[in-house]
């Protein structure tokens, strides 16, 4: 027993401390923003890993359907009545055209829809996304009723009714439109995980492929253990590390006078911890136009997980508002507040917009205060689309910074699904993914024009960020994952088919 104690502590020791030693080098290296490069190379080594997984399912479906298809053929009655032709064995020339026939083109997922260069529709999937529906938008009940759609909707009304009769197809119009929805609505597939063009190795994206080939499952059995015994302690402990690094410079910085000084430590020390708990991520985030990087006023990003707060601040820093939290995330919150002006109300108070807007003025009327970070989607989206602004915080007027954040889904799904998961199974889940690759990107600032809206200006800034990212552009409320729709919308609806029936 003695022997074995002296092995295993002999072992243990050989072991921890090379692993000690890299995790505190990483995070050395991460509180001084350098980086070697590593994380970069193995996002690189997970791109080609993926491509040969995807080459070898493409290689090993194909087979199977060679297979498939050669034995009907095999077992099919001859073409032709003569005895000679009848007893011989399909020739490779026979057998390499049944296989043409019945192997489909494998790569038709990767294809986009339509031409690159055309402008997206409400609704349509960017890069290759299928849509099981093909809708006739006239019937569509959307949120912006009125002008340009509506107008177009009583053309389309006024040419299909030429008399005052009632026509069957009136309500069987609206029955296939509420039949199309029912199969694939145009909202709720916005809160669900991205469509992966091909497998990233993760049972939680796909659990058809881990045993499709031997070659597969080697890999698959490899990352398994790679993500699970090396990456996801390692991870669990930089986390541990980066926010208890947080909360003590927090405390300390908050102890300082207000000042310049306090306000250039902030910056340094929070920039500082949040690139420690980014590397418990393995994050990679490419910063561009950082030339238009906000100073102060407000900026306004795509909203798709809480680790976006992460993505932006390791490199700069943001006042942030929003409601208070318990847990882990509330655990944050009061570190923060410690040390930089933030808004954080409770519920009710979040129900009283004059509160909330009057305490965002006072914030961004003082100069000094560094910009506070909003994303007014209220929720968050799969990273496919933007959806509807609130119009809060663009009538507070200022300068508006817009920001978009595009995730790369192949390396860990970055949507964080409220309603499904808690924030410890997130993060879970963050942790035993491959990495967090993300873009951002710095877009000009912009104004509220002279005669411009709140919500107008609220579109247009919606528009520049989707645009930017790659994303669709949707009219629709993110809260109707949440609540019913409007009532308004409704009447609007009723009303619009009153007119139909009389021919108006």
């Amino acid at each position: 027993m003695v022997l074995l104690a002296s092995i295993s502590a002999f072992l243990s020791m050989i072991t921890l401390a090379p692993l000690l030693s890299l995790m505190f080098f990483i995070i050395f290296l991460a509180s001084m923003g350098k980086s070697l490069g590593v994380r970069r190379m193995y996002v690189q080594l997970l791109v080609k890993i993926f491509e040969y997984g995807r080459q070898n399912i493409e290689h090993v479906r194909k087979r199977q359907y060679a297979n498939l298809n050669t034995s009907e053929c095999e077992e099919a009655p001859p073409a032709t009545k003569s005895t000679e032709q009848s007893t011989e064995k399909p020739t490779s020339q026979t057998k390499d055209n049944c296989v043409d026939k019945v192997v489909p083109k494998l790569n038709s997922s990767t294809a986009t829809n339509g031409d690159a260069s055309k402008p997206l529709k409400n609704g349509d999937i960017a890069n290759g996304g299928n849509s099981v529906i093909s809708r006739v938008e006239s019937l569509i009940l959307l949120p912006d009723m009125d002008g340009a759609r509506s107008k177009s909707r009583e053309s389309n009304y006024d040419d299909d009714n030429d008399s005052l009769e009632f026509n069957l197809t009136n309500c069987l119009d609206y029955v296939k439109s509420g039949m199309e929805a029912i199969i694939e609505d145009e909202v709720t597939s916005r809160f669900e995980a991205e469509e992966l063009k091909n497998w990233n190795l993760l049972t939680r994206t796909n659990r058809h492929y881990e045993f499709i080939s031997w070659r597969l499952t080697v890999i698959w059995v490899i990352g398994f253990f790679i993500r699970y015994v090396i990456l996801m302690p390692c991870r669990v402990f930089i986390c541990f590390v980066g926010v208890m690094w947080l909360t003590l410079c927090t405390a300390l910085v908050g102890c300082l006078p207000e000042g310049h000084t306090k306000r250039w430590m902030v910056k340094k020390v929070l920039i500082q911890c949040f690139g420690v708990l980014s590397s418990a991520l393995s994050s990679v985030v490419n910063y561009h136009n950082i030339e238009n990087r906000p100073l102060n006023g407000i900026c306004v990003a795509n909203h798709t997980s809480p680790i976006d707060v992460l993505m932006l601040m390791c490199d700069n820093c943001y006042s942030l508002i929003g409601q208070r939290h318990g847990g882990f995330l509330g655990v944050l919150q009061r570190a923060l507040a410690r040390a930089s002006p933030h808004i954080w109300f409770e519920r009710a108070e979040a129900k009283d917009r004059m509160a909330v807007a009057k305490r965002l003025k006072e914030h961004v009327s003082d100069p000094t205060n560094p910009p506070i970070l909003i994303f007014p989607e209220g929720t968050c989206i799969n990273n496919t689309s933007v959806m509807q602004f609130k119009k809060g915080s663009f009538e507070v007027g200022g300068v508006i910074y817009p920001v978009a954040i595009k995730y790369d889904a192949r390396f860990g799904d970055a949507f964080w699904n409220s309603s499904r998961y808690s924030m410890m199974q997130y993060l879970y889940m963050m942790m035993t993914s491959w990495a967090i690759v993300c873009d951002v990107w710095y877009l000009p600032p912009m104004t509220r024009g002279e005669n411009e809206s709140a919500i107008d200006f609220a579109n247009r800034v919606k528009s520049v960020i989707a645009k930017q990212g790659g994303l669709v552009d949707l009219v629709w409320d993110g809260q109707l994952k949440r609540m019913k729709p409007k009532k308004e919308w409704k009447e609007k609806q009723q009303e619009e088919f009153t007119k139909r029936l009389k021919g108006e």
